[in-house]
């Protein structure tokens, strides 16, 4: 799966890749057969190790037994400070693109890390904070398959999007036609097509989708007002789900 899903994934978009974080982690089949059938290109998992981010998540396990059940790619946000220990852990557990945080790198190693990632078969994204300049990501973008960039601060809950992200997809779209851009944090109904018109083409979505009732229409909804069409989002219905109020970024 990993040696096709880069294009599988610039196929697909523009797209909706849920967070996984939001998920029901009782019920990880019945979410993942949910998710598919609302329409779902792939999936975002993000990985927090209590140190580069202050909350702890999941790890192999996790991206291990989602891929004995799903065919989607996989994709493994690394919110950790030493990514390239973890990085062929993950790809033998099933992850089809590995992102990791520059803000977690070295100036000097920056590109050995992503090399040594691309080594092991995978695409490779690189992910910035919002008060992260652009310009740290200039010695890398040749060498990336994606950048994230993030609305919101790593590894916190409960932000409001932060529009500067806005500029920063505009600007990396103008620079870098063919880079896929991804956006993560805050990502709804009201900032899916400012981000869509920035260049975006793959959305974050946990909140928007975990929270509704029926992940299809949570799904039309946010594709309609993607488009610019938000009279698509008329079925909606929304339900706070017991249990799922952790920190995430989406």
């Amino acid at each position: 799966m990993a040696i096709n899903a880069l294009e599988i994934i610039r196929s697909a978009a523009p797209a909706i890749f849920p967070s996984f974080l939001r998920c029901d982690f009782g019920d990880l089949k019945g979410e993942l057969s949910r998710l598919a059938d609302a329409g779902a290109k792939g999936l975002h998992l993000d990985v927090m190790d209590g140190h580069f981010v202050p909350n702890l998540t999941y790890g192999m396990p996790i991206v291990e037994g989602l891929r004995r059940h799903s065919d989607l790619p996989l994709d493994v946000h690394l919110m950790i400070s030493d990514p390239l220990a973890y990085a062929k852990p993950m790809v033998e557990a099933g992850a089809d693109l590995l992102t990791v945080h520059i803000e977690a790198l070295h100036p000097d190693q920056t590109l050995d890390v992503i090399g040594a990632i691309k080594d092991l078969g995978v695409a490779v994204g690189i992910a910035l904070n919002p008060e992260t300049p652009l310009s740290t990501l200039a010695p890398c973008l040749a060498e990336v398959d994606m950048v994230l960039v993030m609305s919101v601060e790593a590894g916190f809950g409960g932000q409001k999007f932060n529009p500067n992200s806005l500029e920063k997809l505009r600007a990396l779209r103008e620079s870098r036609p063919d880079l896929l851009l991804q956006i993560d944090g805050g990502i709804d109904i009201e900032t899916i097509l400012p981000a869509r018109e920035a260049g975006c083409d793959l959305f974050v979505v946990g909140s928007a989708i975990f929270k509704q009732a029926d992940y299809g229409i949570a799904f039309r909804e946010l594709e309609a007002a993607m488009l610019g069409n938000p009279s698509g989002g008329s079925e909606r219905v929304s339900v706070e789900r017991n249990g799922q109020e952790g920190s995430e970024n989406s």
